[in-house]
């Protein structure tokens, strides 16, 4: 009895600081200790020679045939410290039942293995002072597993060796090694060049300012800053004097003789409309040559004009820079009847001749200036003048042409008399469109006027304008897209031609002036001329007012005159002499002579 007391004292002394914390009576002690006997019998394990725990079989886990299972070998983990806490693992449940009677309590065996094997391991250590009594006193208190613990030992041992077959371990540091072997096939990027890897390339010392010694040369003196072309020209009348002519012409004295006696007004008389076939025979013996092709102004051409004349072919043409140039065709060679003058600082875009004294030629622009160049006096004078507002176009309202009705890019109307001084304005309205790109007076009832606006088409009756807001007598809407134009027939005004960036040209009938016209017909026609070239404006041919004159971006390049019906009359062609897009485009009034220009300042000129 001593000698088991004493015994019961070496074994309480070698548990854990964790269980000895805990407020046990001797006997829940005792009970305890045995219990972790109990637990750990089937997992007593040995070392071997080489460090290995082996784990025995328990004899009751023999089958009927006294064969053996096959032992189970795991490696042995060394404890750091005698008093680890995981000598009894959170799955350990003990029953209260189990502390408070001698009886055998129920056991809840761990999942984990390894935490049993650490458990034996830590036991067995403590243990290895009590020498084979204690062990064998051990054997007489275990108390046999249950089947169900027998069986469960039975599977994790099989799922070990299983998993422990499959060689995850292994497979897995090899798909580690091909992973990290394997290249990249993503989108390799081209590393950017140190500044210092990078080519210096070759500058000219002249424009560094560098002499060859690498000594900086001095500044040169400053030039005078060059004019803005956007500026506005000076108030006030322009010489006539050509830019292209130095010191005194004494030809273009002589053209401007010329031009005085070619423009002495002339009674205004209306024929009668050709038939179709000879019309378009007309049209067939027009033709152009090399004599007849000539680069006038620098610029892309916005706005061309042909002098009335019978007897010479004289053509103006403006520019989108504000230049005007004057070619007289009857010169040889053809560079002594080009004469340009600067008249404004914007796109010219609307010139014309005067109807009641041809030798006037008005030209008006974008910045707001409206001139008249007078050839009996060789002065260009300025008849209108608006800083606050860009002028867009422009028409006769009167028919000795001493009232003029201008439009503007923010939709304001402006009556200016000729007649009266200053350049200023008689009457000022504001339209309900938002903007005005053309506008021409009706050649009858020169009462109303039409505009065309960003997408809508407005008749005005100036007779019904009692305040500064005007009110449209018409309104077509039924443009998709932006309008480039819209214009009377030339004799009766009783059709209308409008040109759309939808790609269509439309004829409505203007002879009962009402509340709405009706739509006769619509052309299907490209005129999407894009950003360097300027806009298709499809005119009426003065002559034939039933037939319409556009340019064309078709291939090979034309310019094609339509019948009000949208039967295609004419195209005019010629692979040499044609190669580029003659946006602009002009009928004479009385001779068969056609006027094209392009975007490089060239006009292309057909004779009959």
């Amino acid at each position: 009895m001593a000698g088991s007391r004493a015994a019961l004292q070496v074994n309480e002394s070698k548990v854990p600081q964790s269980i000895i914390g805990l407020s046990l009576t001797p006997e829940q002690s005792i009970i305890l200790q045995k219990q972790a006997r109990v637990l750990l019998f089937p997992f007593v394990v040995k070392k071997n020679k080489q460090g290995q725990m082996m784990s025995p079989q328990n004899p009751s886990e023999s089958n009927s045939n006294g064969e053996e299972k096959p032992k189970i070998k795991r490696k042995h983990r060394e404890l750091e410290t005698p008093e680890k806490e995981a000598i009894f693992p959170k799955e350990y449940s003990l029953q209260k039942s189990a502390l408070g009677s001698q009886t055998e309590p129920s056991v809840v065996i761990p999942e984990n293995t390894k935490d049993v094997l650490s458990l034996s391991n830590e036991m067995q250590s403590n243990q290895d002072g009590d020498g084979d009594e204690n062990e064998t006193a051990d054997l007489d208190d275990s108390v046999e597993l249950s089947a169900y613990e027998k069986k469960r030992l039975k599977n994790i041992s099989e799922n070990a060796e299983f998993f422990a077959s499959l060689h995850l371990v292994e497979t897995a540091a090899r798909l580690r090694k091909m992973i990290a072997k394997r290249p990249s096939r993503g989108i390799k990027r081209k590393k950017l060049k140190k500044a210092e890897d990078e080519i210096v390339c070759r500058r000219s010392m002249r424009l560094l300012k560098v002499d060859p010694s690498g000594v900086p040369l001095p500044d040169p003196s400053p030039q005078p800053e060059s004019v803005d072309q956007y500026t506005r020209l000076p108030p006030g009348p322009l010489e006539m004097i050509p830019e292209n002519q130095t010191g005194e012409n004494e030809m273009f004295k002589g053209v401007l003789q010329m031009w005085m006696k070619i423009s002495q007004p002339r009674n205004k008389s209306t024929k009668k409309l050709s038939s179709m076939k000879r019309y378009q025979a007309s049209l067939t013996g027009m033709v152009i040559s090399e004599d007849t092709i000539c680069k006038v102004i620098r610029s892309r051409i916005s706005s061309m004009a042909i002098h009335p004349s019978e007897t010479r072919t004289l053509v103006a043409a403006g520019d989108k820079l504000g230049q005007v140039g004057l070619w007289d065709l009857t010169q040889e060679p053809r560079e002594d009847g080009i004469f340009t003058f600067t008249l404004h600082s914007q796109v010219v875009s609307c010139l014309n001749f005067s109807p009641a004294n041809p030798a006037h030629l008005l030209s008006l622009s974008h910045d707001g200036t409206l001139r008249c160049g007078d050839f009996t006096r060789a002065v260009f004078e300025e008849v209108y003048r608006n800083e606050e507002r860009d002028s867009s176009y422009f028409d006769f309202l009167a028919e000795d042409a001493s009232t003029l009705i201008v439009g503007h890019w923010d939709a304001g109307v402006a009556i200016v008399d000729r007649r009266t001084p200053g350049t200023s304005h008689e009457q000022f309205f504001n339209s309900d469109m938002s903007v005005i790109r053309t506008l021409q007076v009706h050649p009858v009832n020169r009462h109303y006027f039409i505009a065309a606006g960003a997408r809508d088409v407005h008749i005005y009756d100036l007779r019904h304008l009692r305040s500064k807001r005007m009110k449209p007598l018409i309104s077509v809407t039924e443009h998709m897209k932006s309008l480039a134009s819209a214009y009377f027939s030339p004799v009766t005004g009783n059709r209308v031609v409008t040109t759309c960036a939808d790609d269509n040209l439309r004829v409505f009938d203007t002879s009962s002036v009402s509340s709405k016209i009706p739509l006769l017909t619509r052309v299907r026609h490209n005129n999407s001329t894009g950003r360097w070239l300027t806009r298709f404006r499809a005119v009426w041919d003065p002559k034939q007012e039933d037939c319409f004159i556009v340019g064309s971006m078709a291939r090979p390049r034309s310019i094609d005159v339509f019948h009000e019906s949208g039967e295609l009359v004419h195209s005019f062609r010629d692979g040499e002499c044609l190669a580029s897009v003659c946006s602009i485009n002009v009928m004479h009034p009385t001779q068969n002579i056609l006027a094209g220009g392009n975007s490089s300042g060239r006009i292309h000129i057909f004779k009959g």
